[in-house]
């Protein structure tokens, strides 16, 4: 029976400006790797008006495998599927502290999440254009999974992207507040873009029109 999560999701990005200092870090606090660095492959869907995208709302594909390196050294492991659902971004949730200042509804990336795994992604990519859905947007990630003792219910996201290495953190706001803090982060770094919001932008600074955020080639063997 496929495996379905229907939660709402809270979250903020964090740019690592030195990963190696990260890393040490992540070892200091004691952080465990609970999923191995794992490539995703992602495809988001929208009418060719972008329907879904002016709503706020996302549907998208992903295929996940383990990464060469990580296959090399385990029994290899097949790639899986997700199809995945997202509402439009919401008022965040306040941190409940005698000591807050005014909520900064801003502050989070708030969103119903939907998400089912599925078994075949080319018949799910057959029905989403039967629907009337095209593939409009492709990107890439490699993402590597922590949790930090004493912080239940929240994943650290280590992800190596085409424009950067990221942390996502992703739980409850005092969760998500006390790990940045530990992590030696302030609020006033929390990104609350997507990946393709950051890459457009970061295309437009360039000077470029941004197409699919893509690795090269060479970057896949690694």
């Amino acid at each position: 029976m496929p495996v379905t999560k229907s939660n709402q999701e809270i979250e903020i990005k964090l740019r690592i400006a030195n990963v190696s200092a990260l890393r040490r870090r992540l070892n200091q606090l004691g952080a465990r790797e609970v999923s191995p660095r794992t490539h995703e492959s992602n495809t988001l869907y929208d009418t060719l008006k972008k329907d879904l995208a002016l709503r706020g709302q996302l549907i998208r594909i992903r295929i996940e495998k383990p990464s060469q390196a990580k296959q090399r050294q385990h029994r290899p492991q097949p790639a899986q599927a997700l199809l995945t659902f997202k509402g439009p971004p919401q008022a965040s949730p306040r941190v409940r502290r005698a000591t807050d200042r005014p909520p900064n509804n801003s502050r989070y990336k708030v969103r119903e999440e939907i998400e089912i795994a599925i078994s075949d992604a080319e018949q799910m990519h057959r029905i989403l254009i039967a629907l009337g859905l095209r593939p409009l947007f492709r990107y890439e990630k490699f993402r590597t999974t922590y949790t930090l003792p004493g912080l239940r219910n929240l994943n650290i996201e280590f992800d190596e992207t085409p424009i950067g290495t990221f942390l996502e953190l992703e739980g409850s706001p005092f969760a998500i507040d006390r790990a940045a803090r530990l992590l030696g982060y302030a609020r006033s770094h929390y990104i609350t873009q997507t990946y393709g919001d950051l890459y457009i932008a970061a295309g437009r600074r360039g000077g470029h029109q941004p197409v699919d955020m893509l690795f090269p080639p060479t970057k896949k063997l690694r």
